[in-house]
This record gives C-alpha cells, structure tokens and sequence, in this order.
C-alpha cells in the first residue's frame, strides 16, 4: 500500500459527492483498468504518439496498480456517475502521479482512451478472468464430486418423489449423475456468454466514433492484453457503437449465473431434504457433520452448506434483477449504469465460485448413504405397482394400491389378495429392476 494519497483533485471531488454505501469499485475491475493503461500507454509509444519515457513511466505504475500494491487509493464509492468516469479519473490520477513529472492524467495516461470505452472494457475483462479462472474450474471440480458420488451410488435404490409424492424407485446414483449434468451444462451456458463478454468496446472513446484515439490502437491493444492474459476471448466487437451503447454481454453473462444459482438451489435443496432426520425425516443420505447445529439442542446437527450455497444462489438471483435493469437502462450511445452491473455481477461471479467450491470440499465429497433409510423408502413407496400395469392393468393396479394404502397393509400382501400371482408380483416387482426402468 503506498504511504501517502496519490489521487488528485477529481477523485476528491468524487469521495465529496459520492458518500453512498461506502463501498467501492470492484478491486478487480481497478486492477484490469490499470492494466488497460498499461497497455494503452505501451501501444502509444509504439504508435509515436507517447514518449518511449513517458510510456515506460505509465507502464511500471499501471503494473504496480494491477499488482495490487495501490489498492488504498481508489477510495470512491461504487454508486458514482454511471459511466465510472470517476474511476477512471482517479486511475489517471494516481498513474500520473506514480508515473512523475512531465505525466498529464488525461494528455497522457488516458490517451486514445474516454471513460465510456475504457471503464465498462475493464468492466469486461474483470468479469472474464474472474468467470475463466475462479468460477469455472470451481464448477468442474463440483461436478467432478457428483460424478463420483453418481459411480459410488449407482446401485443404491430409494424411492423416487414427484411433487414431494412417493414415485417409482430409482437410485441415488441417478440423482446425483442428473446434478453433475446440471453443472456440466452451467459450464457450457457461461463459456458461451464469455465470447460476447470479451468483445471489449476499447477504441470507441467518447460515442464510439474512435475520436482522437489510432485507427491501430484498439486492435494492438487488444493484442497486447490477450498476449499478457491468456484471456483467449479478448475480442473486437461486432460494431463499435453496439459495444458501447449497452452492456448485453455483462446481462447475459448474469443470466448464465440465475441459471447457475437456480441450478444450485434445486441440487442443495435437495441433498438438505434426503439428509433430514435423522429419525423424523427422510434420512436417506448422511451430510458430513461440521459443527454443532444448536445452542440448546444437543447432538443437533444441521445441513449448513446446503444452506449457503441456498443463501449464496438468492442473492445471485437478486443481483441478476439489478443488473437486467441497470442493462435497461442505456440511453442512445451509453449505458450509464456500468458501477451497478459492475458491482453486482462480479459479487456474484467470486460468491458462486467460492460456494461451489466450499459445497464440493465440504459437503458432497463426505456424503454417505444411509444404508437403512434408502431400503426403507425404496421399499416403502407404493408406486412400484406401476411395474404390474403391463400385466393386470392400470385399474386394478389402482385398486390394489388405494387399498394399501387405507389398510396400511403391504403391497404384495392386498396384491396377492386380489389375485395376482405370487410368482408374477415378486418377478416384476424388483427394486433394482424398476429403478433401471428401460435400461433394466
């Protein structure tokens, strides 16, 4: 951190008008934009535009930024004017100043560059590596521990429930190998919104027009940041004034993550219904016990990740409302609401990423059957009669199970009472056979 305030006038002014939530732009965000300058002012030598000195000044101090070494001087709340333009005045600042003498913040540093195309390009590119490099892998190695808990199960036969009604049986293997394709295809929706995401609207400047920038510097730009990153999508957008009037990337990027935390909901929910008990509920799985569950009850045990990967997936819902909204509303040639959906949607790109990781290493990796719940609900449901309609009939199937039921008799026994063959009943009813359906 560095030892005095670096930040001029601008990003005073800023602090002043802005004491909102005392909360401030996104670390990351401020990191890519350093970087962007970076780059920005290494193309601008190049170009000749930008002294080799100067160029070189602006490069170390835009690296130093992206290293993190300066993060306690951009102090300006995240709820500022919508086209993070104090952001980026107060990134020129404190470059210029690293920089030294003969470095002007805005002749020098945010050369070729306006706050409308640098500040949501960052924006961008925030997004992307966050998304490429934490999110991801974290939901591969999710949908690995379900993989593998599908292999561990797959002979494991419990009742199946539609709407929360008993079903025909299947396994738990099947449950968990549907959760693994669940985040198999979260991967594939987010790769897919990351090809927009990095078509970045550097170049535009002001309206997207390119005033005052190279008609070069946006593509060795770009270059230069895909070179340094590894960011495989940095890409030039399909129409500089698209790219910069709105921020559709970012929106869609969100939904994936909806879909994501929708996903995320069902799967926890879930693995929380099949673990509760352990004597009065379901009680078909046993989640790894992590701590006591309460203050007065003692052996309570509770299912807690579950439970935060359910917290964590309604406030990504909540965040994706806030930003199809701050998407809503772009005006001509800029959206004006980029803090906003900056703000939110890289929250939910780092929540996601650290739940789905914590949901892996601590609760689905340490799940354990429950030998005897599973056989007793798989034995329990009625609806394996269904297996017999072949035989004698959705009707009287139909009689035969409202009976168990009233009676609370076994199946086989009102079966075999209303005349069905011993031998046929316990060749069709199997368990086992039921569950694999028309794989059986």
């Amino acid at each position: 951190m560095s030892d005095k305030q670096l930040w001029g006038g601008e990003t005073a002014k800023a602090v002043e008008n802005f004491p909102i939530s005392g909360e401030t732009v996104p670390i990351s965000v401020v990191h890519w934009l350093a970087r962007l300058k970076g780059a920005a002012a290494a193309v601008n030598g190049e170009l000749g535009l930008l002294s080799k000195r100067s160029a070189t000044r602006i490069e170390k101090a835009a690296k130093e930024i992206a290293a993190g070494k300066h993060d306690d001087q951009f102090p300006i709340d995240v709820f500022q004017t919508g086209s993070g333009t104090s952001t980026n005045m107060n990134a020129n600042e404190v470059i210029g100043k690293l920089a030294g003498e003969g470095v002007h913040p805005n002749d020098h540093v945010n050369m070729g560059q306006s706050s409308n195309d640098v500040f949501p390009s960052a924006v961008h590119l925030a997004a992307l590596d966050v998304a490429q490099n934490e999110l991801l892998p974290a939901l591969k190695q999710l949908e690995r521990s379900f993989a593998k808990k599908a292999k561990s199960f797959q002979n494991v036969v419990k009742a199946g429930r539609t709407h929360l009604m008993d079903a025909v049986p299947v396994t738990l293997g099947q449950e968990f190998a549907g959760y693994a394709a669940q985040l198999a295809l979260a991967q594939e929706r987010v790769q897919s919104a990351l090809v927009h995401v990095g078509q970045i609207p550097l170049g535009g400047t002001a309206t997207g027009t390119g005033l005052n920038t190279h008609a070069r510097f946006a593509e060795k730009v770009r270059a230069r940041l895909k070179r340094e990153s590894g960011l495989k999508q940095i890409a030039a957008p399909l129409d500089p004034f698209e790219a910069q009037a709105n921020r559709d990337a970012l929106v869609e990027l969100s939904g994936a993550l909806k879909v994501l935390a929708v996903s995320l909901t069902k799967i926890a929910g879930d693995l929380a219904l099949m673990g509760s008990g352990p004597r009065a509920g379901i009680g078909e799985i046993l989640l790894p016990e992590l701590q006591k569950g309460s203050s007065i009850m003692p052996g309570k045990v509770n299912p807690v990740i579950p439970e935060v990967v359910l917290q964590v997936s309604a406030q990504v819902i909540g965040n994706d409302t806030a930003i199809t909204v701050g998407g809503l509303q772009g005006q001509f040639e800029l959206n004006v609401r980029i803090p906003l959906i900056a703000r939110n949607l890289l929250q939910s790109l780092r929540l996601l990423s650290a739940a789905s990781r914590v949901f892996a290493e601590k609760c689905v990796d340490g799940i354990q059957v429950n030998k005897a719940g599973a056989e007793a609900s798989a034995g329990a449901t009625l609806a394996v009669a269904t297996a017999l309609n072949s035989a004698i009939g959705y009707d009287k199937a139909t009689v035969i199970v409202q009976k168990a039921t009233a009676s609370g008799r076994p199946l086989r026994e009102v079966a075999l009472e209303e005349g069905v063959d011993a031998k046929l009943y316990d060749k069709t009813i199997d368990l086992r056979r039921i569950a694999q359906g028309n794989r059986g």
